[in-house]
């Protein structure tokens, strides 16, 4: 008996990370496994353009669609595959490639394409926030702030985000945060307040060493005003992946979340900035993706 092949689609954004991926068909050519795979390749030219093509790629009953890039690129696909019961697939090209550190994916992209021969599914969370999804971090408060000055930076990278962080971060002010989790409302002054899905930020920095990625749970997490001299320390800790014992950051795990802020600040999703409102709503959505790991 002769299997059907899976149909395939790969959507590359040509320019997340600022690395060329003109010559990515040549590394499907090499390791993807054409036994398995049926593969076509489309190349994402604008911002959205990924979710239109993911849209497409069901409309065409492609088995499995895999995002080629950051985690913006991510967001886009993944947004649309949800609760399709399609396959994503990823082959990390972003600056800090969050959500493919927390699942393993290798960084290197030859080898993510080999990867996905193994056609091993795992079934991750989602959330919301004001009705976006986003799959590892969304945030408020400093980090929001760096999102959006690091989206016009033309020296993107990991560089580039230290380098727009040391220039913001003196004159930053905290905000006055009320936050209600699962119906118990608090109020913090925080430096930030970011909403895990999965445990980092990216580059392996993590903000919320216990956060898993399929527990029906998302971390809110809250950095409190902190010294300048602690800003070492906090990006040593997070590395070390032991942030949450200290005392500058709280962290209150739930599954429906509402934050008011004082103005309409920036917010982000999976490091992609958005318009801010004073009123945030955030939810997770339980075991709504399914990914190749």
């Amino acid at each position: 008996m002769i299997l059907r092949r899976e149909r395939i689609l790969f959507i590359v954004n040509p320019i997340s990370g600022g690395k060329d991926k003109i010559r990515f068909p040549e590394l499907v050519d090499k390791y993807l496994d054409r036994n398995i795979f049926e593969a076509n390749i489309v190349f994402s030219e604008y911002g959205g353009h990924a979710s239109i093509l993911a849209k497409e790629g069901i409309d065409q009953e492609y088995d499995c669609v895999v995002a080629v890039g950051g985690d913006g690129t991510i967001n886009e696909v993944a947004s649309i595959l949800v609760f399709s019961g399609k396959k994503m697939g990823v082959i990390p090209c972003g600056s800090g490639n969050g959500l493919a550190r927390t699942l393993g994916i290798p960084l290197e992209r030859g080898k993510a394409v080999r990867r996905l021969n193994r056609n091993k599914v795992r079934v991750i969370d989602s959330g919301t926030l004001n009705n976006r999804r986003f799959f590892n971090i969304a945030g408020l408060g400093f980090d929001a702030r760096i999102s959006a000055l690091f989206a016009d930076n033309k020296g993107r990278g990991l560089k580039g985000y230290v380098v727009s962080v040391l220039k913001e971060i003196k004159n930053y002010k905290p905000n006055l945060y009320t936050i209600e989790v699962d119906g118990k409302s608090l109020k913090r002054e925080a430096f930030m307040v970011s909403i895990a899905n999965s445990s980092q930020y990216g580059n392996n920095a993590h903000i919320s060493p216990t956060a898993t990625i399929d527990d029906g749970l998302l971390d809110v997490c809250i950095i409190k005003p902190f010294p300048l001299y602690w800003l070492p320390i906090l990006i040593t800790r997070m590395l070390l992946k032991n942030v949450d014992s200290s005392k500058y950051l709280e962290i209150i795990k739930g599954k429906q979340i509402k934050i008011e802020q004082l103005g309409d600040d920036p917010i982000h999703i999976d490091g992609e900035p958005l318009v801010g409102t004073k009123t945030i709503e955030i939810e997770v959505e339980h075991l709504s993706l399914n990914i190749l790991v």
